[in-house]
């Protein structure tokens, strides 16, 4: 049930809406499961008029699919879609990157060998909720340096996107092992302000990514998700 008394500022269709997305991204609410208005107003302690406006915005932002006499779940996640989003993120990535190596600024610098710090501690230990956070911080890191306010609002949203993928394929560590050595290698291009050679790390590292999935998608995910 969710706590509306740290949060009595804000709309109650808001409030359910952000709810039912987070559990949908991070996997609480895994990929063809049934949403019940019933079963999920009586879960968060809410009527089913928030539910049912959230689930229509869901819909929207292609989170949840709504079938004709069979209701609503949540969207299948396909190997293309995958392969869809981390495509944008290679060039976005990349851009980020380069602009990053010629404006990162001293407190940034710092801030980057950090953030490459923590995912290695995070790889280490083994803790999905950990390396995922410490991911995301990384990448987000460096779309912040490169100081361009549209690559950061687009970076924003296709991060978004990514995050469901993240909670599936962070199952297999097999590929991930290896990430912290491309960290560093796109973080010392940075710091060096050699942006060619933080252009090309950086793609790389998406691309290796883009790859994993297409070549392994199919045995990670058990065959559960939809071609």
């Amino acid at each position: 049930m969710i706590n509306f008394d740290l949060q009595n500022h804000r709309p109650l269709r808001e409030i359910v809406y952000e709810e039912l997305k987070r559990e949908i991204l991070v996997g609480e609410i895994a990929p063809g499961t049934r949403m019940m208005e019933i079963e999920l107003a009586d879960e968060m302690g809410v009527s089913r008029t928030p539910v049912r406006e959230a689930i229509r915005k869901l819909e929207k932002e292609g989170l949840v699919t709504i079938e004709p006499r069979k209701g609503a779940y949540a969207s299948d996640v396909s190997i293309k879609d995958m392969v869809d989003v981390l495509e944008v993120r290679e060039d976005l990535e990349a851009m980020a990157a380069a602009l990053a190596a010629q404006k990162v600024t001293e407190d940034e610098k710092k801030a980057l060998l950090d953030a490459t710090l923590e995912y290695q501690r995070a790889v280490e230990s083994e803790k999905t909720e950990d390396i995922i956070r410490c991911d995301e911080g990384f990448h987000q890191l460096i779309v912040n340096c490169s100081g361009n306010k549209t690559l950061i609002q687009l970076f924003s949203q296709v991060q978004e996107l990514a995050l469901r993928f993240r909670y599936l394929y962070y199952d297999d560590f097999s590929r991930y092992e290896r990430m912290p050595l491309e960290h560093r290698e796109i973080e010392e291009a940075i710091l060096s302000g050699n942006y060619e050679e933080a252009r090309i790390a950086a793609g790389e590292h998406v691309k290796k990514l883009k790859q994993f999935v297409i070549d392994e998608g199919e045995q990670i995910f058990h065959g559960t998700q939809k071609k």
